[in-house]
């Protein structure tokens, strides 16, 4: 068997610029994870956080380092969806300053928590203290108990 080197007009080429150009990020039919997907599910995966539930309301603590209260926001989608986001941003370098380690972590991130029943969308408090974003997420108060109601009986 003879060994030719292939050029650039090869149809295997050809075949793997047809499947490049098939999967171009142009194409929205196509069912591949867009960027912005794909870089909201890493912010979600590394930010970690503490959910707790007390008789009048339920706790949500997110650690945040550095970041000042400009830098986080905490909303409420589609009624019953608490959404905590932010960016933390890289410090300005310095002239003459090398880094020889950086491990923090910088940009985007968030998290998303779906809201019981029973809480109350119209009464969120957020404060940020020492690095930690306590969200506190009142709930409602239970429903009354229905009483009993009385029909008349009439004589026919």
């Amino acid at each position: 068997m003879e060994f030719r080197p292939m050029g650039f007009d090869a149809p295997i080429f050809h075949a793997l610029q047809h499947i490049l150009d098939a999967t171009d990020e142009s194409d929205k039919s196509s069912n591949a994870p867009t960027r912005t997907y794909v870089r909201d599910a890493k912010a979600m995966a590394t930010t970690p956080a503490d959910v707790k539930e007390y008789p009048n309301s339920y706790v949500f603590v997110v650690d945040m380092p550095g970041l000042k209260s400009g830098d986080i926001k905490v909303q409420v989608e589609d009624d019953n969806v608490l959404l905590i986001s932010g960016e933390r941003k890289r410090e300005e370098e310095k002239e003459g300053v090398n880094y020889v380690r950086m491990e923090r972590r910088v940009g985007k991130f968030m998290r998303k928590f779906v809201l019981p029943e029973n809480a109350n969308t119209d009464a969120i408090s957020a404060v940020c203290r020492d690095g930690v974003l306590t969200a506190t997420v009142h709930k409602l108060p239970p429903p009354e108990p229905k009483k009993p109601k009385t029909i008349e009986v009439k004589i026919a």
